[in-house]
């Protein structure tokens, strides 16, 4: 293959998918040069650089979903000193009068970049801020958990049987989740039975979220300490 001409200046752009990365090249006048896929790993990276730098000098990258399916690429080619921008999907409605087709997607991202219409960079997602977003993840994850099972947990109490929701009715949440993770079914013969296993696994579910965020924060530490973010904790309540 022939060098590209030295004052070639490329844009690329790249349509983001989970296996599979499509990405089309674009010349300073506009012109579409070549498209190519890779697969989403850092062999498939490299493969990308190569590929771009045979066609020419290339200014930026243009790259759909550079927090979700690209964000691997996104780090990579930043960690290697290139301008990533992201550029936002087209709106459904375009995208169905056109017709699906990853190409013309990745050749939209390319052409946004050199319109001026794409200017904000990709976010690196790679310090303190990326630390919270995923921990901040994992504490919605656990307290939604949480209280759906305890409010399926306070549900059934009230169609129990008449002796275990007597037992149980009165009893403030925590100390129902605690009662119910003791219950002991015995054999499944009977409705009580059954009602009692189902509040024991549904109180196996709902543990307290909270407790969960305190043992991260202690592995992450204070914010500013040693350069680690601290875990969020429970909402402080107002007197």
């Amino acid at each position: 293959m022939t060098s590209p001409p030295a004052t070639r200046v490329i844009t690329i752009g790249v349509d983001s998918h989970k296996d599979a990365h499509v990405a089309a090249a674009v010349d300073q006048l506009g012109r579409i040069l070549a498209t190519t896929s890779i697969p989403t790993t850092p062999h498939g990276f490299v493969q990308l650089q190569r590929w771009a730098e045979r066609l020419g000098q290339v200014d930026r990258f243009g790259v759909e979903g550079t927090g979700s399916f690209a964000a691997g690429l996104t780090r990579w080619l930043q960690q290697r000193g290139y301008q990533v921008l992201e550029v936002t999907r087209p709106n459904r409605q375009l995208r169905r009068r056109r017709g699906k087709s990853d190409p013309v997607d990745a050749e939209a991202a390319a052409r946004a970049v050199l319109a001026g219409e794409a200017t904000t960079a990709a976010k690196t997602a790679d310090g303190a801020v990326e630390m919270l977003r995923v921990l901040r993840m994992a504490r919605r994850s656990a307290v939604k958990a949480h209280t759906q099972a305890a409010n399926q947990l306070a549900s059934l109490v009230v169609t129990a049987p008449e002796p275990l929701r007597q037992q149980l009715r009165h009893l403030p949440p925590a100390l129902l989740v605690a009662t119910a993770a003791r219950l002991r079914p015995g054999p499944l013969t009977t409705p009580t039975a059954a009602v009692k296993l189902a509040l024991r696994e549904l109180a196996r579910r709902a543990p307290d979220p909270w407790r969960r965020d305190r043992a991260a924060g202690r592995r992450t530490g204070p914010p500013g300490r040693h350069g680690r973010a601290r875990a969020p904790g429970p909402p402080r309540r107002r007197c």
